[in-house]
């Protein structure tokens, strides 16, 4: 069962939550069932998080302004960012300054170590997907991590794919994704990534390069935010402590990786085709077929075809996959945090059975 409201929790923290958008409120909806007081930075008012969740406390702020948000985060424990690029940035800066313990960066993906290290596609860019600044927010948090005065700690916390993606109209309905290379052939607006539920069709590269099968991790963005919300409640409890010793924000690992599922893209297609019943109409690509499409786009211009492309490839190479986790253990050693993330079959069937 979840920790109740009226428990404390084992250590009081300050919570920063940076963003206004939908899965900022997904965040803090769970987080907000602890006791930790939790505060929102946003640009403008927000009044269903006045509404709906009235502990919250809301701050407008510029995030061109880094003095304005030192000051609002002075005394703020842990910052979790849903924003990107030079406002993330400039969050960064304003948290090291005002002391903040530990920072979550908007990185909600895969793993940090199967990201693009290398450039690709004759490209300079050692990560075409990366158009949010993560390389250089993760940068930032690297050197800060390492400064002898006044380091800040930074944890990730890696996913996979939002399952929602595959909800209508994929993410955009969430206000997450318009920058993530979502667009079909010609340029059309598709919202595909592997499978079109709603059309019944699918556009997949079921292997790496090397011929090995490609896998995708994903959970769903409630699901994450209660994995946030249960390292929170576990730091300062031995339930959730490495080596014996409890956690502290300074002491979280540099990942936190959850998924609520695992699947081989083949599989992928499958459950979705399951769901609907019927049978999808799929294009099945090799590596060196797609990556050739990728570098004919790159070639044209056609720049959201391109990371359309890329993002197949990525996909096969393992971007999104986890194979272990290191927190869904955690969370379940403790009956105050324990619970189980929809696996993608029950995701689809809550999410698109009554509506076909």
């Amino acid at each position: 069962m979840r920790q109740k409201a009226s428990q404390q929790p084992a250590v009081m923290m300050r919570i920063a939550i940076a963003g206004g958008g939908s899965f900022a409120y997904i965040l803090a909806q769970e987080i907000t069932k602890s006791a930790h007081p939790v505060l929102i930075l946003t640009r403008q008012p927000h009044p269903e998080f006045e509404e709906n969740l009235p502990s919250c406390q809301l701050v407008q702020v510029d995030y061109q302004n880094v003095e304005e948000l030192h000051y609002v985060l002075r005394g703020v424990d842990l910052l979790i960012s849903t924003i990107s690029n030079n406002e993330q940035l400039n969050l960064i800066d304003a948290a090291r300054r005002a002391r903040v313990r530990c920072f979550v960066p908007s990185e909600f993906e895969g793993p940090l170590s199967h990201r693009p290290t290398r450039p690709t596609n004759n490209s300079n860019s050692t990560d075409p997907l990366d158009n949010r600044g993560s390389r250089a927010a993760l940068d930032l948090l690297e050197s800060w991590f390492q400064s002898r005065s006044h380091r800040m700690n930074y944890t990730v916390f890696s996913c996979g794919v939002f399952m929602e993606r595959f909800a209508r109209g994929g993410l955009q309905p969430w206000g997450i994704g318009t920058q993530l290379g979502l667009m079909g052939q010609m340029g059309i607006m598709s919202n595909d990534y592997l499978v079109n539920v709603e059309h019944g069709t699918a556009e997949v590269v079921e292997r790496d390069s090397q011929g090995r099968t490609a896998y995708v991790a994903m959970t769903s963005m409630y699901d994450v935010a209660r994995f946030v919300a249960a390292a929170v409640e576990l730091t300062g409890t031995t339930r959730g402590s490495l080596g014996g010793v409890p956690l502290s924000l300074e002491r979280w690992p540099r990942e936190w990786r959850v998924r609520g599922d695992l699947l081989a893209v083949r599989e992928v297609v499958g459950v979705c085709e399951m769901v609907r019943g019927v049978q999808f109409s799929v294009t099945r690509r090799t590596y060196q077929e797609a990556e050739a499409w990728a570098n004919e786009y790159q070639r044209a211009g056609d720049v959201a075809t391109y990371l359309y492309y890329q993002r197949l490839l990525q996909t096969a190479n393992g971007r999104y996959s986890i194979r272990s986790t290191n927190l869904n253990e955690l969370v379940n050693q403790s009956e105050r945090t324990a619970f189980q993330p929809m696996r993608f079959r029950e995701w689809l069937e809550q999410v698109w059975g009554p509506v076909l």
